[in-house]
């Protein structure tokens, strides 16, 4: 099993998400889609602290208070263990963004976001963002492909 972090910095004044398009780390099992930023939680870390300290490594920005919006489990989804993806969006940040070792970053207007090369579940969940409640879901996914989803709203 492992722990890790996915999360939305929103620029609300313009209306936009910060997105990582994966193309720079080898075998990279996202390569060439879009995601957010984030990654494994290290040992003894809170999910609020790796997102913090991720968001610094990959994009230079000194994140405040995120929050956690949900919870997704995705059983065997890279065909050998199942992930535990907390979900957070951003929006009180500081900092330039750099060049990340992951790939590009780009701030993309909200409303394009779903036209983006993304997991086929991320254009279901990422509606769930600006929601006032928390969702725990599961997402289904075999040899890359997206299958089902279920989830509960809190």
């Amino acid at each position: 099993m492992k722990l890790a972090t996915l999360c939305y910095v929103k620029d609300l004044k313009n209306n936009k998400t910060l997105m990582l398009y994966r193309n720079k780390k080898e075998n990279d099992y996202h390569e060439g889609k879009w995601n957010g930023l984030g990654g494994k939680l290290e040992k003894g870390e809170t999910p609020e602290e790796c997102a913090i300290r991720e968001l610094k490594e990959e994009a230079g920005l000194i994140v405040k208070n995120p929050t956690l919006k949900g919870i997704i489990t995705f059983p065997d989804f890279d065909g050998v263990e199942d992930w535990y993806v907390f979900i957070f969006t951003i929006t009180e940040y500081s900092g330039k963004i750099i060049d990340s070792p992951e790939g590009k970053l780009e701030w993309i207007p909200n409303d394009k976001l779903t036209s983006l090369n993304l997991w086929d579940g991320d254009k279901i969940f990422l509606g769930w963002l600006g929601k006032d409640k928390f969702f725990s879901a599961k997402f289904n996914y075999e040899n890359g492909k997206f299958k089902d989803y279920e989830t509960c709203f809190y």
